[in-house]
Order: C-alpha cells, then sequence, then structure tokens
C-alpha cells in the first residue's frame, strides 16, 4: 500500500477531488500555504495499493494546471522597488508517493 501525498493549487483542488472520488477513491483534503509564495494550496491525501498508484497520479497531473501568475516583487523579498512586478509560474502538482508500513481503519 501507498500514499499519495500531493500538493496542488487551490484553484485545482476541487477538480482534482471530484475526479479521484468519481474514480472511486477516498481523499482527503487539507488547506495548506507555501512558503515561497505564501498563497493558498490544497494537500490532498489518498491512500492506494501499489498497483493504482499510476492512475491516481494520472488524475492529479490531468487535472492540475500550471499557469503564469504577476506577483508584486516586494511581496518576495528580492529588494526590487514596491510597483514592480515579477511573473512566476504557479499551479500544477508536487507529488510525493509514500510506503505505509501499517494501514487499520477503525
Amino acid at each position: 500500500m501507498k500514499m499519495v501525498m500531493a500538493i496542488i493549487n487551490r484553484d485545482d483542488a476541487s477538480v482534482v477531488v471530484q475526479q479521484l472520488t468519481k474514480s472511486g477513491y477516498q481523499v482527503t483534503k487539507l488547506a495548506t500555504t507555501g512558503g515561497f509564495l505564501r498563497t493558498g494550496n490544497t494537500t490532498i491525501l489518498i491512500g492506494v495499493d501499489d498497483e493504482k498508484v499510476q492512475h491516481v497520479i494520472s488524475i492529479i497531473t490531468k487535472h492540475s494546471n500550471s499557469r503564469k501568475q504577476l506577483m508584486p516583487a516586494a511581496d518576495m523579498g528580492t529588494g526590487v522597488y514596491a510597483n514592480m512586478s515579477i511573473e512566476v509560474m504557479v499551479g500544477g502538482a508536487a507529488i510525493f508517493v509514500l510506503n505505509v508500513e501499517h494501514f487499520e481503519k477503525v
């Protein structure tokens, strides 16, 4: 058994969770905040059998979109003038697959 943990953009969270649930997976959704941009993310946890890991990853990948976003340079601690903006890529997903040593549902 594996634990798939994915950090996704909050804009993509509802679609990702909906598609995972529709495919029969049980999902735990946590509201989280990223350290670099200090914006809202969603972390999802899915416990699955080993052979289903790639299917879960494909659903997350399909529905987690990267996009460009303008951020005020002052918010990023760059030392650049406050009225300037920097274009950064946001979205997508950071996916971790962890071994589950023991699982018990009570």
